[in-house]
């Protein structure tokens, strides 16, 4: 049987072990920003995957009556541009989560509003993104529940 004092019988954590947490959360956060940082200027970020474009005369000049290439075109435009979005998104996730980090660090409640704001417009957009990949895929939900849900199995009901 488990003592009742709310640590399951460790000691209560202390001072150190607080700051220890605190000094884990800014290392964390500079990691975020660092990632971020490292992202938008590299190739995947959403700004270059968007000016990666091939056009549609590639596949078989201009003028041609060509369906199979009309075809072609249409599939590739497609997934051009859900690897943009799914870029940004990725960008938007992490720059909310390093928000995320700082709240945690100092308080939600002391967050700036401008901050506060930019994480909720990011959650707001990443919601209306997942849910408009959810029924694009025809409204069905993935495996473990959700329309373009990433959760396993493990700890979400």
């Amino acid at each position: 049987m488990l003592p009742t004092d709310g640590h399951g019988g460790t000691s209560p954590p202390s001072g150190a072990d607080l700051k220890r947490g605190l000094e884990a959360l800014k290392t964390f956060r500079r990691r975020i920003n660092t990632l971020l940082t490292e992202f938008e200027g590299s190739a995947g970020s959403a700004s270059k995957v968007g000016t990666q474009k091939v056009s549609r005369t590639s596949f078989s000049g201009t003028g041609s009556a060509f369906p199979e290439a009309d075809g072609l075109y249409s599939q590739y435009d497609q997934v051009h541009e859900r690897l943009t979005s799914l870029s940004k998104m990725l960008g938007d996730q992490i720059e909310a989560m390093g928000i995320a980090v700082h709240g945690a660090d100092i308080g939600f409640d002391n967050l700036e509003d401008d901050l506060r704001q930019r994480f909720w417009t990011i959650q707001t957009r990443i919601d209306r993104e997942q849910g408009a990949a959810g029924r694009e895929r025809g409204g069905r939900p993935d495996e473990q529940g959700g329309h373009g849900s990433d959760k396993s199995g493990a700890g979400w009901s």
